[in-house]
């Protein structure tokens, strides 16, 4: 056995910002954040490493303070972690032994919620339709929220998708405007097609607005034409 592998731990000033509690949810992200703040405080080959062992039969000092400098170290990574869970998830985690242990058994419970929290989001995604009585360029953004959620899931999905995507995702109302980006034989960018989109509900804002006090002009002009032509209607004998 080699004394080098048990060599002591010299733990280094932390310069990472310690996670927030682990509740549950989100392991992922916790899990990252968890890993480079136990890699600034020089423990995170403790995830990795097993616990050394020593025979009853050796005599090797060196060796057995080495040892027990490794439990000192590990003792401090378990704790590290144990202390980024809530009360709850430490209380079901305290009395496993090593770092290893404790790191692996998070990772096997919560990797695999998270896998259904994937099929969450791409259900999301293959559900997500736009409606006519909403703002599209809204609808685009809670759409690009739902992608950026599979993204972080590590779902590859690149720009051309996204954009064919969301225009499959237009409205009814957009039947047209759908057609005439689905024949443009220039591929577009993602931020051309947020910039197109802008301009189109502007313009049918725009247009809606108009044909509005048109019709209130044409309205408000029917009434007055309707109001005279009544007066001149009325019988003499109405004014005696």
């Amino acid at each position: 056995m080699s004394t080098a592998s048990f060599a002591p731990v010299r733990t280094a000033p932390a310069h990472g910002e310690k996670p927030l509690k682990f509740s549950g949810t989100d392991f992922k992200r916790w899990h990252r954040k968890m890993l480079f703040y136990l890699t600034t405080l020089s423990l995170s080959r403790f995830l990795t490493e097993s616990r050394p062992v020593i025979s009853e039969g050796d005599t090797d000092s060196q060796r057995r303070n080495a040892v027990d400098a490794w439990n000192h170290s590990d003792f401090l990574c378990r704790n590290y972690i144990l202390n980024g869970l809530d009360d709850i998830l430490y209380s079901v985690n305290c009395s496993v032994k090593t770092s290893k242990e404790l790191w692996d058994s998070l990772d096997k419970k919560y990797k695999t919620e998270d896998a259904g929290v994937k099929k969450f989001v791409v259900g999301r995604f293959m559900d997500f339709k736009m409606v006519d009585t909403k703002s599209v360029i809204s609808q685009v953004q809670e759409f690009q929220i739902i992608i950026h959620d599979l993204l972080a899931e590590g779902m590859k999905i690149n720009e051309p998708f996204q954009v064919a995507a969301i225009i499959e995702k237009l409205p009814s109302m957009w039947k047209n405007f759908k057609n005439y980006l689905k024949h443009k034989r220039k591929e577009l960018k993602l931020e051309d097609l947020i910039v197109r989109f802008q301009i189109e509900e502007d313009s049918r804002n725009s247009e809606a607005k108009t044909y509005k006090r048109t019709m209130e002009a044409e309205a408000k002009a029917n009434l007055i034409e309707s109001s005279t032509n009544h007066k001149r209607k009325r019988p003499l004998n109405e004014n005696k």
